[in-house]
């Protein structure tokens, strides 16, 4: 056992060698929003989907844009619109002719979800109809038409962006959707360095080269070794409590009972684990910590604990409710 974990720790440190050599790829167009571009990674490496949120111009498409170009994978952009059909995403089956025989037959035309990653640009302006088309792909990496399942090429990673301003137009994703995310990542503002530096490097003619750094095999590789990371039953204990602490009906942190509606599932729960490991072999470690469970926590939960009406007129999040449940619940046996 020891022999494998030795190959497991030399593979990880020559994988690690190219998720560095890919932030550096990403930082030649990405200028700062460094937790971000990490929060991507960890959705990857823990074969997720991501769901980013932030104000026009912070480069959430260009940051997508370029860890796809980064990487040596099909890429596609989904632009959603009001008119947009689930057939748009999915495909549809054309008439053919066969010229020999002459006789006609449907083919399947695949629509763009058949690429590695997808970038689903503002998924909430489109009907909840066509949002749902992802859900399959999603969850069960296939898609079904008629009475024929397709598989979908791996790794697969989806990408939603959504716009938090602008409401007029717009169609929020159902809560179950919203599960289907791994993490749900918040873009906030740059820094007055970044700020400066992105227009200093934006308003030239020089362009960055970008040189793609890592292969698909590479990614699939690393989304089967997260699962190898290990991590202590009492860290998972620990999960357990933090998750059950988001249910009204189960916590005990008053918190909660005061401005929480529903809290977490189960499915939050494994959420938190994996991401926990991939952050953590995207450390190049192959043990969970605590800290790794604290980074993720708020971009696993901020979807899936829902506060209720009167905390949103007294502006409480979810993140606020979070922090709350991590400040009370401690690791037992501070193992």
């Amino acid at each position: 056992m020891d022999k494998e974990l030795q190959q497991i720790a030399s593979e990880v440190e020559g994988l690690s060698d190219k998720l560095k050599a890919l932030k550096k790829e990403i930082g030649k167009v990405i200028i700062g929003q460094e937790e971000t571009v990490s929060q991507l990674l960890i959705t990857f490496l823990a074969g997720g989907h991501a769901l980013l949120e932030g104000v026009p111009g912070l480069a959430k498409t260009l940051m997508i844009r370029t860890l796809a170009n980064a990487i040596d994978l099909k890429f596609k952009r989904i632009q959603f619109t009001p008119d947009l059909m689930p057939s748009d995403i999915i495909g549809t089956e054309i008439l053919e002719e066969d010229h020999t025989t002459g006789k006609k037959f449907f083919k399947f035309n695949k629509g763009p979800i058949f690429s590695n990653i997808i970038l689903a640009d503002e998924i909430n302006r489109t009907p909840p109809k066509t949002q749902a088309a992802l859900l399959e792909a999603m969850q069960e990496f296939e898609v079904t038409y008629g009475d024929k399942t397709y598989p979908l090429d791996r790794p697969f990673f989806i990408l939603a962006t959504q716009n938090p301003i602008e409401q007029s137009g717009t169609f929020v994703l159902p809560e179950a959707q919203q599960d289907r995310f791994l993490l749900y990542i918040k873009i906030g503002y740059p820094t007055d360095k970044d700020e400066t530096a992105i227009l200093k490097a934006t308003t030239g003619t020089k362009k960055a080269q970008l040189n793609k750094v890592i292969t698909g095999n590479d990614i699939v590789r690393l989304q089967q070794l997260v699962r190898e990371v290990s991590i202590s039953d009492g860290l998972i204990q620990y999960v357990s409590d933090v998750i059950r602490a988001t249910r009204p009906d189960t916590t005990a942190v008053d918190y909660v009972k005061q401005w929480v509606d529903w809290g977490a599932g189960p499915r939050a729960g494994q959420a938190m684990i994996l991401t926990a490991k991939a952050n953590a072999l995207l450390e190049g470690r192959l043990a969970v910590s605590l800290d790794d469970l604290k980074t993720v926590a708020l971009p696993v939960l901020r979807h899936r604990v829902l506060v209720s009406f009167r905390a949103e007129a007294e502006n409480i999040t979810s993140d606020a409710v979070t922090q709350h449940i991590l400040d009370a619940i401690k690791l037992k046996d501070g193992k």
